[in-house]
């Protein structure tokens, strides 16, 4: 039976559209029209099992093994999985636990380049006639949404019912440009991929929907699908998290996501007739029909007032970030470097270090001074709402922390803690300069572990 959410944020909820909440964050794109640059080949690179939600991929090479490009290395353990490919040529050197930037352990192949980027032979386009067959392909192609959530394409496009396909363009995140680019230099790919999903997936209906802040993107988009039956382009706000699927979902159709679906848990967009799509994951499924190259190469936004040379820079998969900052031209000589970012400043991850690949779901390495990483102080909360207002999902982070605090199960469920999609709008929002996005992160991760074991 579905749960209802506390009077207060199941009001407000209601009230207010998911596309009028989240935090008008800064326009800062220095790096959209720059063109993007392609790194040399590092001296090495090390690929994890673990680049994607599921069952990590199963190592089939060991050490002393030649490898090319686009060479299987690792092959997806169960339908929520991926298969993963050397993106480099060269020999395998180790085959061993890692711990990733996140603190979970994997299993990883490092490989030692050769400098030549031979192709594998067997990469050659795959033959698709119908929706198993292009499953198939993309399943081999190792595809995973590359914009940030990692879920395999292949496991999102089986669904049923579905009648309109949704191309996240909005790239709302501060900094981020590689979306950008991808509009820009392959919107060849990312028109026939997605003539392929709606062809052999049947869905009639696509939106490719792009925030307004980046008007070129729109118009190419216009000029390429005004001649395709079913296809649209929708001028977005410039409000974050403008991308974030449920809010996606009801500015492109209107169509609101259940907050719990049929199955009990969490409402998805396919529940209302809808499948999202990264528009570079998109793209990439274009390229992979028309060359057979499966995903092995990342663009990555270099950016942040502690990078020499911000740009957009084509990496690798498994590229070290020190190798990706030292194409960039380094951190400046005069400047002390304060924190690493992967990802984008609202939803990215702080990295310990430079000693970690760049991952299939990469799009951001943000690299700032000292004093720009420097936390204000936190001062008490003074229960002015902001972050009620701010959040996306209408829930309530004040109420949530207090429950936590408590670590009272039922008051959290009663929340709906396990709504919460970490994008940070709260954390913006709030005067008092408290870490409440972290908060809430950690009381989602206490309540789902509780719910885990069953006990409750």
């Amino acid at each position: 039976m579905p749960r209802k959410q506390g009077n207060g944020g199941n009001s407000l909820f209601k009230s207010l559209k998911r596309s009028a909440k989240g935090a008008s964050v800064p326009h800062v794109k220095a790096t959209a029209g720059q063109p993007t640059v392609k790194m040399p080949v590092p001296e090495h690179v090390i690929i994890p099992m673990s680049m994607h939600i599921g069952a990590p991929a199963e190592p089939v090479v060991k050490k002393g093994d030649t490898v090319m490009v686009g060479t299987l290395i690792g092959k997806a353990s169960g339908f929520v999985s991926a298969n993963i490919h050397s993106s480099v040529s060269g020999t395998v050197q180790d085959v061993a636990p890692m711990r990733m930037v996140n603190g979970v352990m994997t299993t990883a192949v490092a490989i030692k380049t050769d400098g030549q980027q031979t192709v594998d032979p067997a990469c050659v386009p795959p033959t698709v006639t119908d929706k198993a067959s292009l499953l198939a392909a993309i399943q081999a192609c190792g595809l995973v949404g590359v914009g940030g959530a990692g879920f395999p394409t292949h496991v999102k496009l089986a669904a049923d019912t579905v009648d309109t396909l949704l191309i996240n363009a909005a790239e709302c995140e501060p900094y981020l440009t590689t979306d950008c680019r991808e509009m820009l230099e392959c919107s060849d790919t990312i028109i026939s991929g997605i003539a392929a999903v709606m062809k052999y997936c049947n869905i009639p209906n696509c939106i490719i929907g792009i925030e307004r802040n980046k008007p070129e993107c729109i118009d190419q988009m216009y000029s390429l699908t005004r001649n395709m039956s079913g296809v649209s382009v929708k001028p977005l706000p410039t409000r974050y998290p403008q991308g974030a699927e449920k809010t996606l979902v009801e500015t492109c159709t209107g169509r609101e996501v259940p907050q719990v679906g049929p199955s009990g848990k969490a409402g998805l967009p396919a529940d209302v007739g809808c499948i999202i799509m990264n528009v570079t994951s998109v793209s990439t499924l274009g390229k992979y029909l028309k060359t057979g190259m499966p995903l092995t190469t990342k663009r990555v936004t270099v950016e942040g007032d502690a990078i020499a040379k911000p740009q957009n820079v084509e990496v690798p998969i498994g590229t070290l970030y020190r190798d990706v900052i030292e194409a960039c031209g380094g951190i400046k000589p005069d400047v002390e470097l304060g924190k690493i970012i992967f990802g984008g400043p609202m939803m990215g991850g702080a990295a310990p270090s430079a000693d970690f690949p760049v991952l299939k779901q990469n799009n951001g390495l943000l690299l700032f001074s000292k004093k720009a990483a420097d936390l204000p102080e936190a001062s008490a909360c003074i229960r002015c709402g902001r972050c009620i207002d701010a959040c996306p999902m209408g829930l309530e982070p004040v109420v949530v922390a207090e429950a936590f605090n408590n670590r009272d199960f039922d008051a959290l469920k009663a929340r709906c803690v396990d709504l919460c999609v970490a994008c940070g709008s709260c954390s913006y929002a709030c005067p008092a300069k408290r870490p409440v996005s972290q908060t809430m992160t950690l009381a989602k991760a206490w309540y789902m572990s509780e719910l885990r074991k069953g006990g409750k």
